[in-house]
């Protein structure tokens, strides 16, 4: 008897104990262990790259982001709804490192609030996810301390693997609201001309001032030496030796560049010499003594082809017009760039003109890093420069192809630490003085966005004016603008920012409300049909009455068919209540479902491993006894 009342004692006092660890259990994972996670996804898509945790470590001013998330609504359509709870577990990943300086508000806008006037007043985008539904809000506010503010209008599915990008370039944006300031140098009239109307500024100027300060160096080479958080390199030729000692201090010390070449370029208007005119002009452009120190190279008289990218041109031959692959132009499409880097991961097409081959120097090794931006297709090959230049038959130069069967590279960026091409400072005439800059410094480490065209900037490659109320509106027709706006844009942040990479997407399809979803849609489109089979049976019969009056002008229907009429707008009624009790009960079914997922997710595991633990004490327990 006592043994049966000490087991029972033994007993009780275990499933107490267990059910107070149980709740304990659960008090403690939504309190103190509210940071701690375990990411298992295959490609750690949770896990926050150091880039970005150390922006958030230095966040110096509080950042609000206002997450505004039609979680209901998109219920109906589970995929984007589990990206918006990707999305929303980022941003509390986001909040959780940034150490109380980044505060998160989710927000759910209701039809009519005072939460969607202010979505909408922001700027923020709606959708419908089906013709029944409300419209979905799904975007992101940003303010800071200054109330400066930056908007995700919509987060778009196919920007899922630049989530961390996108969101912490925001938050970085608004800790550093200043306008970034690019310098730039060019031997293109790419900024145009003083009091010459003939040489007005070229498209992608006026699109990189509405998002950064310009200033032209060829005003003031020394400019360099202030505060300039890019420099824009275009088209680079007999540079005197103040101009390059000033680019290769500017890039040893930091500065983050991106340089543009050419073999050829098509927008050189230079003429001959008159004193030479037999001469042809340089139409090239070189920085040969900076990148022999980084082990590189790119040919001045070789220019790069592809004929899986050659641009269709209308030319003419022996049987008049007619379409030929041009091969010195270049369509590049998306498997032409790479997709984990953010200067190039979200084009579609870029068109280029006779663009060079960036290569290694012979006998020589990379001194640095690259990595590929651009790249043309294994079906090429370089040709020569003069064949181009003077060739005006497309045919012609097609007959002169035969790949190589590689890949050229025609945009990297690189990193690395290189040596001055001045290791004993700034050379003077001998009637000057020698010069040494307090600060010259005769290595650093260079970060720099190189590319062998400059044609990609030229207007007629990637716009084409349109005449709207009298006024010529610039309406792109390729991705060139774009690729140089991330590449300053991306350049132009911390170098933390610079470092994030483009992520694996995260795809977990809920097989069974897939099910739901599509067996209620088949429903609805099968009472569609019909509906829309009875109204065109009513249409015809009133296009037949009307076709029996004949010219009479009275449009009077008799009784028989105003009561076929009355009983199609009772019957569309009666279906379109049905279509909304069918989607009200996809709705319970798809909720029931997600309660479900979390019980078992929050509540049924713990509660499993609990009762196991005390099966387990009672075992021992009695054992002992």
């Amino acid at each position: 008897m006592k043994h049966t009342v000490r087991s029972s004692v033994i007993s009780g006092t275990g499933l107490l104990l267990a059910v107070c660890l149980f709740i304990a259990t659960i008090v403690l994972a939504n309190t103190a262990l509210t940071t701690w996670r375990i990411d298992l996804t295959q490609n750690k898509l949770f896990t926050l790259s150091k880039g970005t945790i150390n922006i958030l470590n230095n966040l110096e001013e509080p950042v609000q982001l206002d997450f505004y998330f039609s979680q209901k609504a998109m219920n109906d359509f589970p995929l984007l709804a589990n990206y918006g709870i990707r999305v929303r577990d980022m941003l509390e990943e986001l909040a959780t490192h940034a150490h109380g300086k980044l505060i998160l508000n989710i927000i759910e806008p209701e039809t009519f609030s005072e939460a969607e006037d202010q979505a909408v007043a922001s700027g923020l985008r709606t959708v419908s996810v089906s013709a029944n539904s409300d419209r979905v809000y799904f975007g992101l506010v940003g303010t800071n301390s200054t109330d400066d503010e930056k908007v995700i209008p919509f987060f778009q599915t196919n920007r899922e693997s630049a989530l961390e990008y996108d969101l912490t370039k925001l938050i970085y944006n608004l800790a550093y609201p200043d306008k970034r300031i690019v310098g730039v140098y060019s031997q293109l009239p790419i900024i145009g001309k003083k009091g010459d109307q003939t040489a007005p500024t070229w498209t992608i100027i006026n699109a990189l001032k509405e998002f950064f300060e310009i200033i032209n160096l060829n005003e003031n080479i020394d400019a360099l030496n202030q505060k300039i958080d890019v420099l824009m390199l275009v088209h680079p030729k007999k540079l005197n030796t103040e101009t390059l000692y000033a680019i290769d201090q500017y890039l040893l010390k930091g500065g983050k560049a991106i340089i543009f070449l050419d073999p050829l370029a098509e927008q050189d208007r230079t003429q001959p010499d008159a004193a030479s005119p037999s001469v042809m002009p340089i139409l090239y452009s070189y920085l040969d003594e900076i990148l022999e120190k980084w082990g590189l190279k790119i040919s001045k008289g070789k220019i790069a082809v592809d004929i899986n990218a050659a641009m269709r041109v209308q030319a003419s031959g022996p049987r008049g017009p007619q379409e030929i692959d041009y091969l010195p132009w270049l369509r590049l499409t998306e498997k032409n760039f790479n997709s984990e880097d953010f200067s190039t991961s979200e084009l579609n097409v870029l068109h280029m003109g006779t663009v060079g081959a960036i290569e290694n120097i012979e006998g020589e090794e990379i001194k640095v890093e690259v990595t590929p931006l651009i790249q043309t297709s294994k079906q090429s090959t370089k040709l020569e420069r003069d064949l181009i230049l003077f060739q005006r038959d497309p045919s012609v130069i097609l007959n002169n192809f035969k790949s190589d069967e590689k890949n050229l590279l025609i945009a990297a960026r690189i990193k690395g630490k290189v040596q001055t091409v001045f290791p004993d400072g700034l050379p003077v005439d001998e009637n000057k003085e020698q010069l040494m800059d307090d600060d010259f410094i005769n290595e650093g480490n260079i970060n720099v966005i190189l590319v062998s065209d400059t044609d990609i900037l030229a207007d007629h490659f990637w716009i084409r004016k349109q005449d709207m109320l009298g006024v010529s509106v610039p309406q792109p027709i390729s991705n060139n603008g774009d690729f140089v706006i991330n590449s300053i844009e991306n350049l132009s942040g911390s170098t933390d920012l610079i470092s994030l990479r483009g992520r694996g997407k995260y795809s977990r399809p809920f097989v069974r409300v897939e099910t739901i979803r599509k067996q209620a849609e088949s429903e609805f489109r099968e009472r569609e049909k019909e509906l829309q089979v009875a109204l065109q049976e009513t249409e015809n019969e009133i296009r037949k009455l009307q076709q029996e009056q004949g010219n009479e002008k009275s449009y009077l229907l008799n009784n028989k068919l105003t009561a076929e009429i009355e009983k199609f707008r009772n019957e569309r009624l009666a279906t379109r209540k049905e279509l909304r009790s069918v989607q009200h009960d996809l709705r319970k079914n798809i909720e029931k479902l997600g309660s479900q997922l979390r019980f078992i997710n929050i509540g049924l595991i713990p509660l499993l491993i609990t009762l196991l633990a005390l099966i387990i004490g009672i075992y021992r327990a009695n054992k002992r006894i």
